[in-house]
């Protein structure tokens, strides 16, 4: 009879008087058990045991899915166990100060075990089921994961498995808690059910003593026995399902019998543990490393005598597993590190030491799989400290020439001049891309990004030390190259120095950043081949010429290079750089008082609302499908770190204040003009949305201010927008950042004067006779002489239709523009007249259309509806002809009127 029946007996060879026999028995304890249940005590339990019987039940559960290798199972039971922890980390803060519990990390190490070696066993994969192998790479994914969290317990675990703390005594007691019996049940076991176990017990036991050689193994099977009979213990406790689900009551002495065997169970076994260590007699200290032990291979020989073509023969047998399947990368770089010790312990050569660091170089770029993904810092750490030593090697040793150009076979390595295969360059190239992902991938506000960009240094020291070396020997292609990795190190950065010469204030013999970006750059225009380092070198010319204020060299530089023709079939980097020195440009422009530049530079990045993107300073949300997956990939990898970040919030605020500047006296002289063109239509729409707005509050954002400032000039209130412009928040969100910036605010208040006075003759011209210039001085706190400079030239523009009389020092009216009843009516007129030109027209089409459509059927008639057709064209030319001429003759009229008017106004002068 099975054993999974009610009686628990695993022989068949029972009566069947004790099958009979049985459910009578039970049915007479459960009538007997169920007058008692009313005194049958409560069991309280607190959260943190049933936390954690929790979480030893499902562990239990997986175990038993793994002994069967139920893979789908397994997984669904992994599953409940992360959603088990993650409810019991509450209770594990806060009773155990944090620390996972050791059952929990000794379960995620078995189920990483059993993974790794069905992982392995290649060919017992291949038997495995569709559903199997599907749950296999899910779980492997999922768990690989999810062990990340707990490296450091799992390493300190593997250094020590056997070892058991407290903790994990209390959570075995908790979970073999539930399944203890009373000793009351006991009475209704079979003497045939409890001695099989015993038996089976007590052998091993005898047998782990017997024998030395064997003690391993008889130490597994002994553990493994006692697994099978408690688990056939808690198989045949309980006689029916009744006193399965029966509450039960507990009494400390039974408890504590409990405990006392299981903790003599656990001295036990580390007793008979370290009577084995006792026993080794070749037992020595071992140092435990830290995760999985792998044995290194040999390197040589002990009798081999290491020269230079066996350390090349090895070398060559490392690199040849690169990029192979299950190749240990990191064993390849300590293996490359361990050949470059036995070098340089035999003496070998410094070409051998070069070849190798060439080597571990490669070996470390390779480690990282992914192109798109940071290196560990671990790893950048090492090689920037294998670059440099290398470059200090060939700098330090002449005759040594490493180059791409130099084949396999024509190495030499023994009698100088040594040649190696390899290119520096090209390392060099790759190891400042990877410190661009490094600041990438690094948050921009924290203090880890500070010390990434710490490293820059260091970045800069290995590119200069490449740069001393291809001075010495290299191309002109490669030295341009170079040149252009120290220019885009250099060109972004501010040095103060250069501004200090301009004044006098240090030598002139001082080297200044500017000095170091004309040598390189000129090189570049000189010697290079390619047309995009030349491009780039331009614009990183430009840049930094513009940061220095130096605005006339770089513009010419922008207009001498006619990049802005063909910048649009560049590479996207280079654009993006170009849309950074236009930017650049327009603030140093805006700085040395030229607005109407500023405007200009600035007016492309602006207007298309995405300065954002078009500088590569972050991505914009977008609609369903305006972008895919990959592309947004791809521009974030574009994206420029985030010192080289250019402030949007002051390009802006420069871009609406030039725009202001040039468009408000604009608006200002073409008031009733139906042709007036917009010079910032980003200003303009600003402009109109605040004068949509029925209230109008307080201005906050920077926008505001603007707006603000725009419509208390176009009253002519210089003060009113000065104070909008320059003020306390305005001073610290955008002023404050330009260098010099009391310098940037005294000239834009100049400006705001100069403007306002304009607007303010062009809005109220036609008010005044006269008007004197001393008072404008007075009113807009300017010079006389200034004043009377800003009148003439709006004379001489013909912007204003004034004389100035010197003598009275007035500015005298000429009453030759038309009142503004007399402006609207003009533009009336001209609309009405479009409106009847337009209506005529579609006339003519529907006439010509009824006319071809009624002679379609007559052939024979077809010159007579050709003149009909024609003497119909004719009819709506004369009407227009007349009406035109009716318009011509009143627009000579009204000039006749402005010539008398103005001679009158002369003779009166005159007079």
């Amino acid at each position: 009879m099975s054993r999974f029946f009610a009686n628990g007996s695993d022989s068949e060879s029972e009566s069947s008087e004790e099958e009979v026999q049985a459910p009578n028995f039970n049915k007479a304890s459960a009538f007997q058990f169920s007058d008692d249940e009313e005194e049958v005590k409560r069991v309280v339990r607190s959260t943190k045991e049933k936390r954690y019987e929790n979480l030893t039940s499902i562990i239990k559960t997986i175990r038993n899915h793994k002994k069967i290798k139920d893979i789908p199972n397994t997984l669904s039971s992994f599953e409940d166990l992360t959603r088990a922890y993650t409810k019991a980390l509450p209770v594990i803060s806060k009773e155990e100060n944090g620390i996972t519990p050791r059952f929990y990390i000794r379960c995620l190490a078995e189920l990483e075990d059993f993974i790794n070696e069905i992982w392995e066993d290649r060919e017992g994969r291949r038997n495995l089921s569709k559903n199997n192998t599907k749950s296999l790479g899910t779980l492997r994914q999922k768990v690989r994961k999810y062990i990340k969290d707990f490296e450091e317990d799992l390493s300190r675990f593997r250094e020590a498995p056997d070892q058991e703390s407290e903790a994990e005594d209390e959570e075995a007691h908790v979970s073999d808690a539930g399944e203890a019996a009373d000793d009351s049940y006991a009475g209704f076991k079979k003497e045939a059910s409890v001695t099989a176990p015993k038996i089976a017990k007590s052998a091993p036991a005898k047998s782990v003593p017997a024998d030395d050689e064997d003690s391993d193994d008889s130490i597994d099977w002994d553990s493994d026995s006692e697994s099978e009979t408690e688990s056939s213990e808690d198989e045949n406790q309980y006689q029916n399902m009744r006193e399965r689900f029966l509450k039960r009551s507990t009494e400390k002495g039974e408890d504590k019998g409990d405990d006392d065997k299981r903790k003599d169970k656990r001295k036990e076994q580390k007793l008979k543990i370290r009577k084995r260590a006792e026993d080794d007699e070749d037992g020595e200290w071992e140092t435990v490393v830290k995760g999985h032990v792998v044995e290194k291979p040999k390197m040589f020989e002990k009798d081999a005598e290491i020269d230079i073509p066996l350390v090349l023969a090895k070398l060559v047998e490392i690199m040849s597993a690169r990029g192979k399947k299950r190749t240990d990368r990191r064993l390849q770089i300590d293996l490359l590190f361990e050949l470059r010790d036995i070098s340089d312990q035999h003496n070998l050569g410094v070409p051998v030491s070069v070849k190798i660091h060439f080597n571990i170089i490669s070996a470390i770029f390779d480690y990282n799989q992914k192109i798109s993904e940071p290196m560990k810092m671990e790893h950048w750490a090492l090689l920037l400290e294998v670059m440099q030593s290398m470059m200090k090697l060939l700098l330090a040793n002449a005759d040594i020439s490493i180059s791409e150009s130099v084949a396999e076979e024509h190495e030499e390595y023994i009698t100088a001049p040594f040649y190696i295969r390899g290119c520096p360059l090209a390392a060099v190239e790759r190891l400042d891309d990877e410190f661009t992902k490094l600041l990438k991938e690094c948050d921009p506000h924290s203090n880890d990004y500070v010390s990434r960009l710490k490293d820059e240094m260091n970045v800069v020291k290995t590119i200069e030390l490449v740069l001393q070396y291809f001075e010495q020997c290299g191309n002109p292609n490669e030295r341009c190259r170079i040149y252009l990795r120290k220019i885009e190190h250099l060109y972004y950065k501010f040095d103060p120095e250069v501004l200090k010469k301009k004044r006098g204030e240090v030598p002139a013999t001082t080297a200044t950043s500017v000095d170091v970006m004309d040598k390189l750059c000129k090189f570049i225009y000189a010697k290079d081949d390619t047309d995009r380092i030349r491009t780039r070198a331009i614009l990183a010319h430009i840049y930094h010429h513009a940061m220095h204020d130096n605005w006339f060299q770089a513009r010419d530089l922008v207009l001498m290079s006619h990049l802005q023709d063909n910048i649009d079939a560049a590479d996207p980097a280079t654009r993006i750089l170009y849309n950074r020195m236009m930017a650049n440009l327009g603030l140093c422009a805006f700085r040395q008082e030229n607005v109407k530049d500023a405007h200009h530079c600035l007016v492309d990045l602006m207007v298309t609302g995405k300065p954002k993107e078009l500088l590569a300073q972050g991505l914009l949300p977008q609609r369903q499908h305006e972008r895919s997956a990959e592309q947004e990939k791809i521009e974030k990898q574009r994206q420029m770190p985030f010192h080289m970040h250019i402030n949007l919030e002051l390009l802006e605020c420069v871009y609406l204040v030039s725009a202001m500047l040039l468009e408000i006296p604009y608006i200002a002289a073409h008031e009733f003009d139906a042709r007036r063109r917009m010079i910032s239509k980003t200003f303009y729409q600003q402009l109109r949305s605040s004068e949509r707005q029925s209230l109008v509050g307080p201005p906050e954002s920077m926008r505001e201010h603007v707006v603000a400032a725009a419509k208390a000039m176009r009253c002519g209130n210089w003060q009113a927008c000065a104070n909008f412009i320059v003020n306390k928040k305005m001073n610290t969100k955008v002023w404050d950042l330009f260098y010099e910036s009391d310098r940037v605010r005294e000239m834009l208040v100049k400006f705001i004067k100069e403007e306002s006075l304009r607007t303010y003759l062009f809005t109220y011209s036609n008010v005044y006779t006269s008007i004197s210039i001393p008072s404008l001085a007075q009113m807009y706190e300017l010079p006389v002489p200034k004043v009377h400079s800003i009148i003439s030239k709006m004379i001489i523009n013909e912007e204003l239709m004034a004389s100035l009389d010197d003598p009275s020092e007035t500015v005298v009216m000429h009453r030759s523009e038309p009142s503004r009843l007399q402006a609207l009516a003009m533009q009336f007129v001209d609309k009405v007249t479009n409106l009847v030109d337009v209506n005529e027209k579609v006339f003519d089409m529907k006439q010509g259309n009824f006319f071809q459509r009624g002679n379609m059927g007559n052939r024979g008639d077809r010159g007579y509806n050709r003149n009909q057709n024609n003497q119909g064209g004719n009819w709506g030319g004369q009407r227009r002809d007349n009406r035109n001429q009716r318009n011509r003759n009143q627009r000579g009229h009204h000039k006749n009127q402005q010539q008398q008017q103005q001679q009158q106004v002369q003779t009166i002068d005159e007079e």
